[in-house]
């Protein structure tokens, strides 16, 4: 079987993509028509055009005005249907999703229980027409939350483990917020039994991502490519099995490397480190789960079990409960077997 229709069929899981920043330019245009918010662009054909990285700020401003576009719980139940179906559409059966629940509280006044009501009309939704669930990480945005406004985010998250959160998240640029700042919020969920999932490693170097083992207690890093600069890093990572969160074409797009062929995923699995592979903010890097597991078997020549082991890390790290979990894993191991034995077990035309 070719790799690419292994990658197509086999079940998938990713880890690491904002809800936010997966809205596909038509459901875009769609809510800045309905909300009466002007667009840089008029047509959906230059819209796809303006959605395309071009640079940091270009990434901002466009996070920016999809934030601004989402003006009600309604809104939110929308995109994050749309969001279902596209995973849906490239067979990801379970997904963590980052969620910024205070950029909305702040700019619209939406209650975040209602927030999270609404995402979870569309998560029932979800798995009745598609049989695929979703656990929402809600993260503290980095570069422009107060510590007060950190602590209410910690406290949603405390109180709604039961209501589909599975982890306090920290997003946003890196520089200048390392992640002991933000302690005394992560302490409070820790001492409320939530895990910490925290973005390091991306604009900054090894010491974000020590401080978010350290400080944070994250027990899996967003992106975390730069731990390949310092090798007692990547040695802790690998014996504590502390898995990485990678995002190949956003690495590339937002520059921490030059290409595909400078990334280091192949050297991290090489030193055995756990590695998932995921999509980020995939329209505003031109990809999706799919393309990123494309690319880097092309690339790195890898075959099926490399992909199916990818996967595999993504289940066994998941916030799942352990039946769960072990459910999403024999799907994979049971479609990958007969995708590459496909005459396996079934009788012969003489039986």
């Amino acid at each position: 079987m070719k790799i690419g229709e292994y990658i197509r069929k086999i079940p998938k899981i990713e880890l690491h993509v904002h809800l936010e920043g997966s809205i596909r330019p038509v459901t875009l245009l769609k809510l800045a028509e309905k909300n009466q918010v002007d667009l840089p662009v008029k047509t959906l054909e230059e819209l796809k055009k303006w959605y395309q990285f071009v640079d940091f700020p270009h990434f901002a401003e466009l996070y920016q005005t999809i934030s601004k576009c989402i003006k009600s719980c309604e809104d939110i139940e929308l995109i994050t249907k749309d969001f279902l179906e596209n995973q849906a559409e490239q067979n990801i059966i379970h997904t963590e999703a980052t969620f910024t629940a205070l950029t909305h509280y702040l700019n619209n006044g939406l209650d975040f229980a209602d927030q999270l009501k609404a995402i979870n009309r569309a998560k029932e939704w979800g798995w009745k027409k598609y049989g695929i669930t979703l656990g929402i990480i809600i993260d503290i945005p980095r570069d422009f939350a107060t510590q007060q406004q950190s602590m209410l985010v910690a406290e949603w998250v405390a109180s709604s483990t039961r209501d589909g959160v599975v982890a306090l998240g920290l997003g946003g640029y890196e520089v200048g917020f390392p992640p002991v700042m933000f302690r005394t919020a992560f302490d409070y969920v820790r001492s409320h039994g939530v895990p910490a999932v925290v973005h390091a490693g991306e604009t900054e170097g090894p010491a974000s991502i020590w401080g978010a083992l350290n400080e944070l207690g994250s027990i899996r890093i967003g992106h975390g490519v730069r731990s390949i600069e310092d090798k007692k890093l990547v040695q802790k990572l690998k014996t504590d099995k502390i898995p990485l969160e990678i995002c190949p074409s956003s690495n590339i797009c937002l520059k921490v490397y030059d290409s595909i062929h400078d990334h280091p995923v192949n050297q991290l699995v090489e030193e055995g480190v756990v590695v998932t592979i995921n999509s980020d903010d995939p329209p505003m890097f031109n990809t999706n789960l799919m393309n990123e597991y494309q690319l880097i078997a092309a690339i790195f020549n890898y075959p099926p079990q490399q992909i199916k082991d990818f996967i595999i890390a993504g289940a066994k790290n998941s916030l799942v409960s352990k039946k769960e979990k072990q459910r999403i894993i024999n799907k994979i191991e049971t479609v990958s077997a007969g995708l590459l034995n496909p005459h396996a077990n079934q009788p012969r035309e003489d039986d």
